[in-house]
Order: structure tokens, then C-alpha cells, then sequence
């Protein structure tokens, strides 16, 4: 099992939208490394690894399409405010995860709180006790696309270990560590979900919570993208990518996958695709089922949950 942490960024919001801080709150950048190297999940979002490249390719790729509104001109990663037509939140900047994970690490060692669930402890049992479902039923060679395919009742496990395990943007490793619980192969991985040097591919991919975050970055719509391209190498044909958000809805997360698929992947997906004009086709992922259990609410005449999770299959 693998993690990865919100990649790096440099810039900063205008001095006036910054929070006041106190002195003891500051956290030193010794403090990050240590948060980082701790939970092994250090990256390098908005690196200078080729950055203007892959903004000008992420840019590229959004003007071409007809699925996503015109950006701005700007596409540096060192933009110090949001698009006029966008919307930034300090949740969208790196430094923002750095300082409060390093006070999480702080508060463990000082005190042993294992930290913030994120979504809350809910939402995580029934992610991963649905997810384990998922996986259980895909190695018995099932394609789980009703709600009744999913079984409730306890499965044989033995073929969980076969389940490798990456992590997007893992935080404080509590959901590495429920999944572990659960039978899940677990080793350590050190990588940026932008801009991916890892050679391996897993058959779980799973995301709580940082597509949320990168899409609240200034150049959010750009680095979704990247997102995308970077995460379809990522999984293994076959597996499992499995989103969950509080930003967007399920039909809202299928429609950009829908887009991504449309788009055919990138440079480096179309690069790599058959020969075959009919498996050319194929889209990249496929949506295969989503959790309905979260608690719903009643507003303005529909129904809504505050959190979605969607799973989708790599084809």
C-alpha cells in the first residue's frame, strides 16, 4: 500500500488573505520534512521538473476540448491569486496540508491523537468496508454495477493480498491503515500525484478528499487534468480507482472521467494505444458502482449526500 501526499506549491495567497498566525503556531520547514518523511508520502506538486511543459500540455488539452469552459492565459504554477473566473482557497495550496499535518504529527508524539479523519470516522468505515467488497467481487471475476451486486456478508479474504494499495494525498495514513486492517497489501511509496516517476501500477487507487483539493488550487482546472493523466497511469488494467468527494456529486465526478475518456487520456495514453481501431475506442476508465449508504438530506426539493464515492474500473 502506497501513499501520496498534495504535491508541493509554491505559491501563496496575497498577504491580506492570510490567517493570522502566533508564534507557536508556525511550523518550521525541518517540521514539514519530518511530517513528510514520516509518513513517507513527500511529493512535488508544481515542481520546476519541466513545469511550464506540463502546464502548456494540461493548457493545451483544455482548449482543445469543448467539455471545459476557456481558462485563463496564465498558467503559472506561481500565481500568487486566484483566476477572475476561478475560485482559490488556502485548501488548495500545499503549504496549507504541510503546517497542519505537521501539527498533527506533533500532536501524536506529544500526546498520541492518531489526528483528523477526514469526512469523519463514518464515512471512512463504510468506504472501506464497501471497497473491500469491491475488490472481493472482482477477484471472484464478478462486475459489481448494481447496488444489490455488492454483498453485505462476511467473504473469504484470501484473495485480498493480491490487492496492492496507492493512496492519493494520504494525509496522516489513517486511511492506509484501515485498509491494511482489512487484508489489504501494504508497502511504502514516496511520489507526486502530478508528475509520477513510479514504474509500478496498482490495482487500488483510491482518493479521499485530493481531487477536492487540487480543483481549489488556482489553477485548479489545469492541474485536474494533469491529475488525470498522471492517476490513469497509475492504475492497473483492470483495477480499481476509487473517488471520494465532498465537492462534487457522483454524476458530477462520471461527467469529468466521462470528459477525460473523450478527451482520449493525454499525449501519453494516446501514445501508448492499440492498434486495434475498435479497442482505440475503449474509454480509460469505466464507472462501475458508487456507495449509497451515506446519510442523505432533503434541500430545495432533491436529495443530497455530503459526501460522494464513485468507483471506476481501468480498462
Amino acid at each position: 500500500m502506497a501513499g501520496f501526499r498534495l504535491p508541493p506549491e509554491d505559491s501563496e495567497l496575497p498577504q491580506a488573505n492570510r490567517p493570522a498566525l502566533a508564534p507557536s503556531d508556525l511550523v518550521s520547514d525541518d517540521d514539514r520534512s519530518i511530517a513528510a518523511d514520516s509518513w513517507s508520502i513527500k511529493s512535488e506538486y508544481g515542481s520546476t521538473l519541466d513545469d511550464d511543459q506540463r502546464h502548456a500540455d494540461a493548457a493545451d488539452a483544455l482548449l482543445s476540448s469543448g467539455n471545459f469552459r476557456t481558462a485563463a492565459s496564465d498558467y503559472s504554477s506561481d500565481k500568487e491569486v486566484p483566476d477572475a473566473d476561478g475560485v482559490g482557497s488556502l485548501l488548495g495550496l500545499q503549504s496549507y496540508w504541510d503546517a497542519a499535518y505537521a501539527d498533527e504529527l506533533a500532536n501524536f508524539h506529544e500526546h498520541g491523537h492518531a489526528g483528523e479523519v477526514w469526512f469523519g470516522g463514518d464515512v471512512m468505515e463504510t468506504l472501506v468496508c464497501w471497497t473491500k467488497s469491491l475488490c472481493l467481487e472482482l477477484s471472484q471475476g464478478h462486475l459489481p454495477t448494481d447496488v444489490n451486486d455488492i454483498k453485505e456478508e462476511p467473504q473469504d479474504d484470501k484473495y485480498l493480498p493480491s490487492w496492492s494499495v496507492l493512496d492519493l494525498g494520504t494525509g496522516n495514513g489513517l486511511l492506509l491503515q484501515e485498509l491494511a486492517k482489512h487484508g489489504l497489501c501494504t508497502f511504502p511509496q514516496v511520489d507526486d500525484v502530478l508528475e509520477t516517476k513510479l514504474d509500478q501500477q496498482f490495482k487500488l487507487v483510491m482518493d479521499k478528499g485530493t481531487l477536492d483539493a487540487i480543483g481549489l488550487h488556482p489553477d485548479g482546472t489545469i492541474k485536474r487534468i494533469m491529475y488525470w493523466d498522471s492517476v490513469s497511469k497509475l492504475v492497473a488494467p483492470g483495477g480499481l480507482l476509487v473517488i471520494t468527494s465532498c465537492n462534487s456529486t457522483k454524476d458530477e465526478i462520471v461527467q469529468e472521467v466521462d470528459e477525460y475518456n473523450q478527451r482520449g487520456g493525454g499525449a501519453s495514453i494516446e501514445a501508448e494505444a492499440p492498434k486495434d481501431p475498435e479497442a482505440a475506442r475503449e474509454p480509460i476508465f469505466r464507472y462501475l458502482n458508487h456507495v449509497r449508504s451515506y446519510p442523505t438530506f432533503m434541500f430545495g426539493g432533491s436529495v443530497g449526500s455530503r459526501v460522494a464515492t464513485v468507483a471506476f474500473l481501468r480498462n
